[in-house]
């Protein structure tokens, strides 16, 4: 899971951001690019430390993105900057894709690493829902990967600023689930802080999935396998909940 931890006292969620952070996924990436008006930082408290992950807007009050990324309402934040200035925005309610199972990764159980967030009020108008794509990947598809994730594994001051990079799918293929790489074998790909970031496709912008874990060579967990949620099989989760809320999309 990549959800950064950060041991420290997060008594305050501005306290949850690393203050001199200065970029995101491992590898050569970009930043900003096509997915700036589409995303926002998920922060969530636990304890005595915190962490922020990648959420992907699909509503003016709506939030997709890890399931492993959310906490209670009290303690989740939306984060953005207005010019300089750091926005915090509450949160009205969540709720996890009923396949999510948080030990997963280590049992090997099938699950669905999705959530939805609502916010107590719209975002900004620079934000924008993004749309969706319904078409199945294939391998050798090449995406786009963003995320405001470390660029160097257990370095949280690296993350924090929104970049990305193009990926290609590997086998095996799957209903819901989503596995890629760098085909150039730079060592691009996500790592922590860019759960819940887009997978989307580079001719159109539309959302494929959303990133939930990553593996890296011999003792690293980045830089070398990125998997991801697809998002199509789950629209009638999604839009149920949206319904629920009184919402459409």
């Amino acid at each position: 899971m990549l959800a950064r931890t950060i041991h420290i006292a997060c008594l305050a969620f501005a306290a949850c951001l690393a203050s001199s952070a200065s970029m995101a996924l491992v590898g050569a990436t970009q930043q900003d690019g096509p997915m700036a008006p589409h995303v926002v930082m998920v922060l969530a408290r636990s304890g005595s430390g915190g962490g922020f992950c990648t959420g992907v807007v699909i509503a003016p009050t709506v939030v997709l993105t890890a399931a492993h990324c959310v906490s209670t309402p009290q303690s989740t934040r939306i984060y953005f900057k207005a010019g300089e200035a750091p926005v915090f925005m509450e949160i009205a309610a969540a709720t996890v894709h009923p396949q999510y199972r948080a030990q997963a990764p280590r049992t090997r159980e099938r699950s669905i690493d999705l959530a939805l967030i609502r916010i107590t009020s719209p975002l900004p108008s620079r934000f924008k829902p993004i749309a969706l794509d319904v078409r199945a990947p294939g391998v050798g598809d090449a995406y786009g990967l963003s995320g405001f994730g470390v660029t160097r594994e257990g370095h949280g001051e690296t993350g924090g600023l929104l970049r990305w990079g193009e990926v290609t799918t590997q086998a095996p293929l799957s209903a819901i689930l989503l596995w890629a790489q760098d085909s150039a074998g730079k060592g691009f790909g996500a790592c922590e802080g860019d759960s819940g970031g887009p997978v989307f496709a580079l001719d159109t912008g539309a959302l494929v999935a959303i990133t939930s874990w990553s593996e890296g060579e011999g003792k690293a967990r980045c830089g070398k396998l990125t998997q991801a949620a697809l998002v199509a099989p789950q629209r009638a989760w999604m839009d149920g909940a949206l319904k629920a809320w009184g919402l459409a999309r």
